[in-house]
């Protein structure tokens, strides 16, 4: 019974939450916020592989997300759409349903092509250096598509919002919930599975000592590409679910500030902590969307204030001064992380005898 516990658990909270969704007891915010908590899931585990159970210092993640977003938003375009850049449909629209989740993993597969650009250079360096390769090829990637005019350049992709109303018209359920929580279910248990299981267990031997590791016969190189490759093909799941949600997207959604978000809630959570990424992708959701209700307050509250002019707002860019802030004050006091390098059951042992996760 130990074995089935978890899974039941995971699918009484999913179908409640998707019953919920279509009988109108979530409203259309909360579920948002449920699908950005999902997506903030993928892309903090998947970047743990490399930062955390590796060791490496990867700090480009977003570019990963970006390849996968347009990929898979312009599969769906061409094949489901007559948007540019080529005048379809090539297919029927109820076939969206059943197609999406192979674009999505279309949009993975490219992104994981992608994480080679970073993976090759990685046998050489390591460090600071590679956080100033996978930044460049953060710049790259996004220099790339704001160049792109088939794909809109700089003003960005839309019409994907056409894709999710296709899904729903040919059923009535809230499909990108779905999506979300399905692939953010099967990220936690691939990642799982991988670093726990004997090939994986190679990158935990890196991140201890690399020199050690290739003396007792691991492959390195071949670590590393597996590593990076899986890191960015789960980013691009991440990144095709959140073009799907917003309905839109830009080169300038994934720069730096999104990557930046992504080490937060890694470093947040703890290093090769895998709970702990999930604890934190929470945490940092909720904290972005407090802040969206925060700073008002602030700013009615510093005009209290008679030396700050009326002509000064505090605007919601104040929480990129946040987030990095939170960066720095983490590194600072708590370079660990909530979790450390350890799980949650290691903090609740009792728990074990009510479950077995492998």
């Amino acid at each position: 019974m130990k074995r089935f516990s978890v899974p039941a658990l995971l699918l009484i909270l999913a179908a409640g939450t998707v019953l919920a969704a279509r009988f109108d007891l979530l409203d259309q915010y909360v579920q948002t916020i449920i699908m950005f908590i999902g997506i903030n899931i993928i892309l903090a585990a998947s970047l743990n592989i490399i930062n955390g159970y590796m060791g490496e210092f990867a700090c480009g993640h977003a570019a990963f997300m970006a390849v996968g977003a347009y990929v898979s938003s312009v599969l769906n375009l061409v094949l489901f759409t007559n948007s540019p850049p080529l005048a379809g449909p090539f297919l029927p629209e109820a076939l969206a349903l059943f197609l999406f989740p192979v674009t999505l993993i279309a949009g993975g597969v490219v992104a994981a092509l992608a994480g080679l650009m970073v993976a090759v250079p990685s046998f050489k360096t390591r460090d600071d250096y590679l956080a100033i390769i996978t930044l460049a090829a953060n710049f790259i990637v996004c220099n790339i598509f704001i160049n792109l005019e088939s794909l809109g350049g700089a003003r960005g992709l839309m019409g994907m919002k056409k894709i999710v109303f296709f899904m729903s018209d040919a059923v009535d359920l809230p499909w990108m919930l779905i999506w979300v929580l399905i692939f953010t279910v099967l990220t936690v248990f691939i990642i799982r599975r991988f670093v726990t299981s004997t090939y994986g267990k190679g990158i935990i031997a890196i991140c201890q000592d690399e020199v050690a590791a290739e003396i007792m016969s691991v492959n390195t190189d071949r670590m590393k590409v597996a590593a990076f490759m899986l890191s960015a093909f789960l980013a691009g799941i991440a990144g095709g679910l959140y073009a799907h949600i917003l309905g839109y997207i830009n080169p300038n959604s994934f720069g730096i500030m999104k990557s930046t978000e992504c080490l937060v809630m890694v470093y947040l959570g703890g290093m090769a902590s895998l709970s702990g990424s999930v604890l934190a992708a929470i945490l940092f959701t909720l904290l972005i969307e407090g802040l969206r209700f925060v700073i008002p307050v602030l700013d009615s509250a510093i005009h209290l204030i008679p030396l700050v002019p009326d002509t000064y707002q505090l605007s919601q860019v104040v929480k990129w001064i946040i987030i990095p802030l939170l960066l720095v004050l983490l590194m600072q006091f708590r370079p660990e992380g909530i979790m450390g390098n350890r799980e949650l059951a290691d903090f609740l042992p009792r728990l074990r005898k009510y479950y077995k996760f492998k």
